[in-house]
Formats: C-alpha cells, sequence, structure tokens
C-alpha cells in the first residue's frame, strides 16, 4: 500500500476545477435502465438504493484526477491506494476501486449488506459451486416441483390467490378483488386478450380488454362487472355493506382462496385454467408434509416483526413474524431447499454464494408477491415499493422453478456464472457519438480473497476488506486510508433494515459465513438512516468524524447524495461541518431511470444527484461572506448543460443542486447561521426553477 500520506490525490481535483462532464450522464443513464444486467457482480443478493457502478467509477477517477489530467493518469494514481466506504452497502464503490486496482476496505453496519458486498468481492470455484448445487439438487428438487404439477403432471408456473374478508354486518366472506381480470398484457392496447375470474362458478374467462366492457362466462353464462368488492381501502360485499378492509380483518391475518393456475403444457404453450379437487388436494398435501417434517429437516424463518415505518402496514394485517409471509406450501417448499443449503459441507465462499443466491428466490415466492402479467417479468417482488405492503392478490410460483416462472432456484448457477464471468473480465461504457459503448477499458479483475483483519489485509492489501458494524467507531488507525467514496444513506422513512429483516430470518439460520451475527433483528440503534433531520445529523456527523481522523492528510472525501427536501440537505452540509469537513464543490449528474416508480410518482421527479466533494477544515480558509448568487448559478447552469445534452431533467432537479450548492456554503463559514442559509437555499431555488422554465 501506499504510506506516503495523499501522495496519489492531486491538490485539486477534475471536479474541483468544473463541472462533471455530461458523459457522465449520458452513461449513467443508459446503465440505470439495466443495471443488473451491467453491473451482476453486486446483484447476487438483494440491496436497497444501489448506487450505479459508472457513478461509483467517475468520482473515483475524478478524485484522483487533476484539471489537466487523462484518465489513464488518475488510473495509475488509484493503483495500490486505500479507498474506504463506511456505507458500503451492495459493494458498489469497492468492485469500482477494485476494477482500478485501489486496495479496498468496505463496512457497513447490517450483515445483509455485508453478505452482499462479499458476493460481489470473492472468487469462485465454478467447479466447486456446481458439485455443491449438485447435492442441493438431489436433495430437494424433485419434492419441490412434485408440489407444483396438474393432474396430467404438467408443471404449474403460477397459482393465483385471492385474500378474504369477513363482512362485520352479515358475515360473508368477501374476496378482496380490486379487479376481476387476473391477468393482462404489460402493453394491453397492442395485446387486449386477458383473463378474468367469474364471480358465480369460478371459471376463467377470456376476455378482449379492447371491446369488452364486463366479462363473460361461456361455462355457466354469467356476465359480471370487472370491478371486483374492494376499492381503495373499503370493500363491498353483495349486500352492499361497506367496510373498511382493516377493519373487516380486525388485525387477523386473511384467509386466501386459490382461484386459478398458469400451467406449461406438453406443447411449450401456457393455459390459464381453473383450481380443481387435484390442486386443493396437492396443496393439503403440502401442509401435512409441513406439519410432518421434523424441525432439523426444514428452515423456517425466524423472528418476529418489529413496529416500524416499513413493517407498519403488514402488521396492521397480521402479520406478526416472518413466517406467516408464506404459505404451507412456500414454507415447506422453501424449507427444504433452506435446509438442503444448510446443510453443505465447510464454509466456503462457493456455499456461501449459494446461500446468498437463495434470497432472491425468497424475495419472489411470498404472500407479498403479485402478478405483473404478460410480457415482462411475471411476479412483482415483495420489494418492489419499499415498504412491506400486503397483497390482497398474491401469486405463487415454483420456487425450483426448473420449467419457467420468476427467480427459481434452478437457475442459480447461471446467475452466478454471469457475475463470475463480470468479476474475472470487467466492461465499462465509453460515450461515442450518440452511442453508449461497452467496452474494455483495461480494468483489473475483481474477484479477491477477503481478510478478517486489518493486520492481514495490510499484510496482503491484494485482499479486500469488508466488515459488518457501526462506521463511527472502526478499527482502522489514524491516517490508514487516502480517499473516501460512498453513498450514504437519504433523510427519509426507507429504512433498510426493516427490509432487510425479510432476508435475515433465513440467514441466521443459515449461517452463510463464520461470524454471520446470530442476532433477532438487523436493526441497530447507531443507524444514520433516519426520518428525523436531527438524528441524521448526529449519526452522521459521528461517521464523518470517524472517517476524518481514518483519512490521510491531503485526502478527501467523496459521495453522491439524493435528498428532495431541503431539511435534509441541511442536516447533510452541518453533520459535515460538525465532523470538522468543509465541501469544496458540489456538482450534479444524473443518477437515476427516469421511469423509477418512485420517480414517476413524484409532483417533481428528481432524477439528479449532487457529488459532494469534502476535505478537512484544519487549514481551509474561511469565508466571511459566500457568494450565494454564484453557487447558485453555477447549480442551475449544470442542470441546463444536463438538459441541453438532451437528458430529461426538470425542476425537482433545480432546486436539489440548488438547495446543496448554497448550503454547502455553511461548511465553509466558522459559525454559519444554518436557519438563514436554509431559508436563502429556498429562495434560490424558487428563482433558479422560474428561470429554468423559461429558458
Amino acid at each position: 500500500m501506499n504510506e506516503k500520506p495523499g501522495a496519489g490525490l492531486p491538490p485539486v481535483s477534475l471536479l474541483e476545477a468544473g463541472s462533471a462532464p455530461v458523459e457522465w450522464s449520458r452513461i449513467a443513464e443508459h446503465e440505470s435502465w439495466r443495471k443488473e444486467v451491467h453491473r451482476p457482480a453486486t446483484y447476487v443478493h438483494k440491496w436497497w438504493a444501489r448506487r450505479l457502478g459508472s457513478v461509483a467509477r467517475h468520482l473515483l477517477l475524478a478524485a484522483a484526477s487533476g484539471p489537466d489530467d487523462s484518465i489513464a493518469d488518475a488510473a495509475a494514481r488509484l493503483r495500490g491506494l486505500v479507498v474506504y466506504d463506511p456505507f458500503a452497502g451492495s459493494g458498489t464503490t469497492l468492485v469500482e476501486a477494485a476494477k482500478l486496482g485501489a486496495a479496498t476496505v468496505g463496512r457497513d453496519i447490517n450483515p445483509v449488506a455485508t453478505l452482499t458486498q462479499r458476493q460481489a468481492l470473492q472468487p469462485w470455484d465454478l467447479e466447486v459451486l456446481a458439485d455443491l448445487f449438485g447435492q442441493v439438487v438431489r436433495k430437494c428438487a424433485r419434492p419441490v416441483q412434485e408440489l407444483h404439477r396438474t393432474v396430467s403432471n404438467e408443471p404449474v408456473l403460477h397459482y393465483f390467490w385471492v385474500a378474504l374478508a369477513r363482512c362485520p354486518e352479515c358475515g360473508e366472506d368477501v374476496e378482496l378483488f380490486t379487479t376481476r381480470v387476473f391477468a393482462r398484457h404489460a402493453y394491453p392496447r397492442r395485446f387486449p386478450r386477458a383473463q378474468a375470474i367469474c364471480p358465480g362458478c369460478r371459471g376463467i374467462c377470456v376476455t378482449d380488454l379492447s371491446k369488452d366492457e364486463r366479462g363473460h362466462c361461456p361455462a355457466c353464462g354469467m356476465t359480471f362487472p370487472f370491478q371486483g368488492a374492494a376499492r381503495g381501502r373499503f370493500m363491498t360485499c353483495r349486500h352492499r355493506h361497506r367496510t373498511p378492509v382493516i377493519a373487516a380483518l380486525n388485525g387477523a391475518v386473511p384467509e386466501r382462496r386459490m382461484y386459478a393456475k398458469l400451467v406449461l403444457r406438453a406443447d411449450g404453450r401456457r393455459e390459464y385454467r381453473a383450481i380443481d379437487d387435484f390442486d386443493l388436494c396437492l396443496y393439503d398435501k403440502a401442509a401435512k408434509s409441513l406439519a410432518d417434517t421434523s424441525p432439523d429437516e426444514l428452515v423456517r424463518p425466524l423472528g418476529a416483526l418489529e413496529e416500524g415505518v416499513s413493517t407498519v402496514q403488514a402488521l396492521r394485517w397480521g402479520y406478526d413474524s416472518w413466517e406467516r409471509f408464506f404459505n404451507e406450501r412456500q414454507r415447506y417448499s422453501l424449507g427444504l431447499i433452506g435446509a438442503a443449503l444448510r446443510d453443505l459441507p465447510g464454509v466456503s465462499p462457493e456455499r456461501e454464494a449459494l446461500i446468498a443466491s437463495f434470497g432472491r428466490t425468497v424475495e419472489h415466492h411470498n404472500l407479498f408477491c403479485s402478478y405483473k402479467g404478460e410480457g415482462t417479468g411475471p411476479v412483482r417482488s415483495i420489494f418492489h415499493n419499499h415498504v412491506l405492503r400486503p397483497e390482497r392478490c398474491s401469486v405463487e410460483g415454483d420456487p425450483w422453478g426448473a420449467q419457467g416462472g420468476s427467480a427459481g432456484f434452478s437457475g442459480v448457477l447461471t446467475r452466478l456464472h454471469k457475475a463470475a464471468q463480470y468479476k474475472n473480465t470487467p466492461l465499462d461504457f465509453r460515450a461515442e457519438a450518440d452511442r453508449i459503448l461497452a467496452v474494455d477499458q483495461s480494468s483489473l479483475p475483481v474477484a479477491r480473497p477477503l481478510s478478517t483483519t486489518w493486520q492481514q489485509f495490510v499484510r496482503d492489501p491484494a485482499t479486500a476488506y469488508t466488515t459488518t458494524g457501526d462506521a463511527s467507531q472502526t478499527d482502522l488507525p489514524d491516517n490508514s486510508v487516502d480517499l473516501i467514496v460512498t453513498d450514504p444513506p437519504y433523510v427519509d422513512n426507507v429504512h433498510y433494515s426493516e427490509l432487510a429483516d425479510f432476508f435475515h430470518a433465513w440467514l441466521s439460520a443459515m449461517r452463510p459465513y463464520q461470524g454471520y451475527p446470530d442476532m433477532p433483528s438487523t436493526r441497530a440503534v447507531q443507524e444514520v438512516q433516519n426520518a428525523a433531520p436531527d438524528g441524521f445529523q448526529a449519526t452522521a456527523a459521528r461517521v464523518w468524524r470517524e472517517c476524518r481522523r481514518v483519512l490521510k492528510p491531503g485526502g478527501c472525501l467523496l459521495f453522491s447524495f439524493h435528498q428532495s427536501q431541503t431539511v435534509g440537505w441541511c442536516a447533510l452540509m452541518r453533520s459535515l461541518s460538525d465532523a470538522g469537513f468543509t465541501v469544496t464543490t458540489t456538482r450534479a449528474m444524473i443518477a437515476e431511470v427516469a421511469t423509477s416508480l418512485s420517480k414517476t410518482a413524484a409532483a417533481e421527479p428528481n432524477r439528479i444527484d449532487v457529488i459532494v466533494l469534502c476535505r478537512d477544515a484544519a487549514g481551509m480558509s474561511v469565508e466571511a461572506a459566500p457568494d450565494l448568487d454564484q453557487a447558485a448559478a453555477q447549480a442551475l447552469s449544470e442542470i441546463q448543460s444536463i438538459r441541453e445534452a438532451g437528458l430529461q431533467v426538470g425542476p425537482g432537479d433545480v432546486r436539489t443542486a440548488v438547495r446543496a450548492a448554497v448550503l454547502a456554503a455553511g461548511t465553509r463559514q466558522a459559525a454559519a447561521d444554518w436557519e438563514t442559509l436554509q431559508a436563502e437555499a429556498d429562495q434560490r431555488a424558487t428563482a433558479a426553477v422560474a428561470e429554468f422554465n423559461t429558458t
């Protein structure tokens, strides 16, 4: 490792000298459409709010680039430098730093995040991987597949279920359909054929959405409206009693009724069919197997749900334990696969990779999954929203999935081979005229063994050092890190630990690697993620202080941040100032896909991230009266440049960039008046939006 303080970093970086090149935003937009395809190493296991690999790569190169340097100059500087990420998440920074030849150190407070990082970095022996997978196949593939068949032994790809709630006035069970059209194409105008369920005989009715306003059942002759009994928060029974769904459930988990299935026929075609007696008996067989199998023969999700922002809806529906997120057939099938993985011999990276990959199967096979339909991936996972929201109409697939479906465990080797190939021969993007090309940019292989202590890492910097724990308290020595590149949590209501517990409930029973924590929840009071700005400011400042302690003189802290509220930006800048950092520049660039749900639902969608570059405040000049107009004008100019390049940005992006630039000035003052600065940030953001809208 480079032992000379700050030797690899220029005194003035590329971003401190000028705006981020617009090509970076073009590349980021291209990558954002298929992130998991372009960077498969960081997608072996689920994590949330992943930063784009191209963004992390450009931040690393920007920190190592002077105003007149080439990419080759920056890459040469990074070789051997220690790059640290205190909020390592899925490991994006670590992977990109490894590709550029840096020594990589990561930390995250959540063990599920650490597991994800480990998959992104560790080398695998593909022959060992295949051998271990074969052991799982022999142990559980057949018994799982036999529970997802028709009476004629055809594979069932999906079973369809509807939740029931009892009317408190008449006692009738109400099927909580919002619409009785349960399967349609993703593009119904071009492909109007759809499937509806008859409320009379429960037959499957083919309908044409381009002309049919009601459903007609050929079996019983009934004509029925597509509208179901549930609308919004309310349900209406046949006797016209209107009741809030939550009140009807009264805190109890709803019963569910299986009403249809999607079958893979012998000729390869797919066919929707009604549920028959064989289907019901087969489910009962799975339920009996679950009851009769000893606890040691199955892995069961452990733990209870705690109160939280992300769990409140599930708890209102009575889902107070993780086991209740799965029906009996799912618990038995997933339990068999989990036990086969748990019982694999040794503690190898290959065993760990297979267990980590099981998370994707669990994510797509539970009662909180719904059906997307034809023409696209058929199943919405439990995390298609960043809350645990119960589904009124759920879909159940075959968790082994050898014949198709979503995220069946049978496809795990294909997914891991793609990740391994990327780790061995990573590709990156280059903007060329109006195209973005995937090219070999002489990146080094990602795969590297993991150190278990700092001392081991120092002896062998060709390893990577990843740990789980509070980033405000680390074992890193003073002045041991050249560069910190990260992606801190937001000031909002998305609490990753509340969501990560869904996976931890399985992982804690399977022990993917030696030292995986045995604890009931991944939640921790030291988490920076916080909906309260004051709480975020205090916890973030503790992490930044630790970052300042371990950072070498001449080093810098560089991160991307996404925040739509002024109070969030103020909390961030105050936390940096409290920790002794000065923000030397903020720069805007695209970092989100335009069609993400959170963007399209927002009044003013915000697609950019702001890049924040910080240096130790000690020895830096103090501004008596920063030029806030100039800061706002520069931020607006960057957004306009992105728009002129043909990329989609709007008023929300202007507000974000301007607020960040104005509030950053507070870190350059000895005693900033943050309340006044916050008001100034809003005022200048509003003025900038008006100018943006007229140009």
